[in-house]
Parts: structure tokens; C-alpha cells; sequence
């Protein structure tokens, strides 16, 4: 037997990021120090949009933690952003607590009653499961509607002692030298921006830790993980609680920008729930680029045909049909299957290797 060398043995490593990535993170960084500094030069106009594109896309990521990833397609999803707005109003008018501590509590509180929600709802399954959500959010919107001291069914407004309570108003009025209605809107915009940068990376880091990785076998197929001993229900309980969380603060957050609520605006299905499944289906679902693309066309289509009325809902409508029948995968899934994108990514991948070739 003549000699041969041994071949050496390959090995082998998971990775998530790749050079791409880390250069989509690194211009996430860049874009989120430009939007911090934006209202140093930009108007009044310009920081209310983008609030609500903030808000919006915040809660468009937390539907699609929990539908896309979790399984569980709510219709209801209003009743924490209702939640959160009375939650604010109570702790500061009554409870005479600042608006921002009141933010991250009337989150608190929202997480601690999706658990007995879900102990209701969990026990409904597929569409049974979304009409059930959407009669939890009904019932919230009748009880409030019975709480006199937050304005019962007309709603109420927060006073101006309150509105102008929340810290950095007297600074932004000093440095740059505005008015306070334009100064509270610039404060808005900052609270806005980090709780979004703040729900991004929360969302983010779920999704690549363990339970991220049980999430994408429930996704891929919940039979399969079950077999392979995730706890399912677990798990879903948790992304349930969780988002009820970020979705309760973020409600808080809006009704503080608007300052004004009421059980019929605050519990809206159109405004909190279908818009957001709009973006999240457009851009793509099961993904965390695809509702970032959802939200930006819903601004553009919202910014510029919301005033035709009747004709804007058509629109929608028709223009979800179209993604839906034609690009099921969403916008951003027509572009990550033709160029092979994936901005961050979440999957883990086995890599195979030479040792030599490290």
C-alpha cells in the first residue's frame, strides 16, 4: 500500500451574520443617529409623520413577532394599544405620575392582563382563535366606555399641566428655539424613536436566542417542533405576554402625542389591527425586513390618498390582494429571492469547512 496522506477531517460552525449583515447593522446605527438628529432641521409637519410611521412600524413588528412567527394570527391586537392609552391617562391624571414613567408601566400592566387574556383565548384555535381576540379587545372597549372618571364612552383629554409635564420640553424650547407644542412634538418624536429602536432590537435578539430558535420550528412546522420537545404553548404564551408589552407601551405613547382618547378610537380594529396586518402582509411576514418595507408604503399610500376617502380604503384593499395572490411572500420576499438579501438575519446556517481554510 503506497503512502497517502490523511485527509484532514472537516469541521464545522453555525453562523448567523454574514459581512452583508454587518453592514446592514452598521447603516441601522448610522440611520438611527441621522433620525436623532433630525428635528434639529426639520419641521413640525415632518416630525408628526414620522411619529406615526414610529409608532406604526413598532407595532406592525410586534403582529408579526406574534402571527408570523408564533402562529398566532390576532385580530385584536387593539385591545393593548387601548390598553396602554387609558392605562396613561389613568396613571397621570388620576395617579398623578409623569407621562414617561407611566409609559414603561402601562406596559407592565398590560403584560399582566394578557395573562388571564390568553388563558381565555389559547383555548381557541385558527380562526376561532382571531375572532376570540377581537371580542376580548370589544369587551375592553365596553368597560372603559363605563369608566366615568376617564370620560366613560365621550373620552377625555389630558390637561395641560400634564401634557407639559414631560421632561426635556423646557430644554428642546431653550436649544432650539421653539414654541411648546412644536418642543412636545420633538420630545414625541425622541420617546418615539427609541421605544421603535428599543422594540427592533428586542424583537431581534428574541429571535436569534434559543426561544427564537424554537419560534422558527413553530413556524416551519408546529407538529415537527412539538416532536422535538419545544413546549409550544409555552412558547406562545410568552411571545403573547411580550408583545402586550411593547404593544401597551407604544399605545401609550400615541395617546400621549394625540392627548385626547376615547373607547372607540383607543380599541379600533381599522386603525390598530387591519392597517398593521396590511403593512406586515405587503412587506412581507416572517420577516424583519419585510414590515419595515409595509410600513413606508403604507405612510406614502396613507400620506398622499388618505384624503380621497372611500377610494384610499379601495386601494388598500385591492393592493393587498394583488401582493397576496401574486407575491404571497411579501415585497421584501420578491427582492431576498431574486437577489438573495437578508438584511438580518435570524435563520442559523451550518457552515462546512477545512480546517486549513479558517
Amino acid at each position: 500500500m503506497g503512502d497517502t496522506a490523511a485527509k484532514p477531517a472537516q469541521k464545522f460552525r453555525i453562523e448567523t451574520a454574514d459581512g452583508f449583515s454587518r453592514a446592514a447593522a452598521a447603516g441601522a446605527l448610522i440611520l438611527l443617529l441621522v433620525l436623532a438628529l433630525l428635528p434639529v432641521v426639520a419641521g413640525r409637519n415632518l416630525i408628526q409623520d414620522l411619529i406615526f410611521l414610529f409608532y406604526m412600524l413598532a407595532l406592525a413588528q410586534c403582529w408579526n413577532l406574534l402571527a408570523g412567527y408564533a402562529g398566532l394570527i390576532s385580530v385584536g391586537q387593539q385591545t393593548f394599544v387601548g390598553l396602554g392609552g387609558y392605562l396613561l391617562f389613568a396613571l397621570t391624571l388620576i395617579a398623578g405620575l409623569n407621562p414617561l414613567i407611566a409609559i414603561p408601566l402601562a406596559g407592565l400592566v398590560s403584560a399582566l392582563l394578557a395573562l388571564p387574556t390568553a388563558l381565555l383565548v389559547f383555548r381557541l384555535r385558527g380562526a376561532y382563535f382571531a375572532i376570540g381576540t377581537w371580542v376580548v379587545a370589544e369587551v375592553y372597549r365596553l368597560v372603559f366606555a363605563q369608566i366615568k372618571p376617564l370620560g366613560g364612552g365621550t373620552g377625555t383629554s389630558l390637561t395641560p399641566s400634564v401634557t407639559s409635564s414631560v421632561p426635556g420640553i423646557e430644554w428642546v424650547k431653550t436649544l432650539l428655539d421653539v414654541r411648546t407644542p412644536a418642543a412636545r412634538d420633538i420630545v414625541s418624536y425622541w420617546v418615539a424613536l427609541a421605544l421603535l429602536a428599543t422594540t427592533l432590537a428586542a424583537i431581534y435578539v428574541i429571535l436569534r436566542s434559543r426561544r427564537g430558535l424554537a419560534l422558527g420550528a413553530i413556524r416551519d412546522h408546529e407538529a415537527a417542533a412539538s416532536g422535538l420537545g419545544v413546549d409550544i404553548y409555552r412558547i406562545k404564551l410568552a411571545v403573547y405576554v411580550a408583545t402586550a408589552a411593547m404593544t401597551g407601551m407604544i399605545g401609550a405613547l400615541i395617546y400621549l402625542q394625540k392627548a385626547r382618547i376615547s373607547p372607540d378610537a383607543a380599541f379600533s380594529v381599522l386603525d390598530w389591527t387591519a392597517y398593521v396586518i396590511f403593512i406586515v402582509v405587503i412587506g412581507g411576514i416572517g420577516t424583519m425586513e419585510g414590515p419595515v418595507i409595509g410600513a413606508i408604503v403604507f405612510y406614502l399610500l396613507q400620506h398622499y390618498l388618505a384624503d380621497f376617502g372611500a377610494v384610499y380604503l379601495i386601494l388598500l384593499g385591492t393592493i393587498g390582494i394583488v401582493i397576496m395572490l401574486f407575491a404571497p411572500k411579501g415585497l421584501w420576499g420578491l427582492v431576498a429571492e431574486r437577489y438573495g438579501l437578508t438584511l438580518f438575519p435570524t435563520r442559523r446556517r451550518l457552515i462546512v469547512y477545512e480546517p486549513e481554510d479558517r
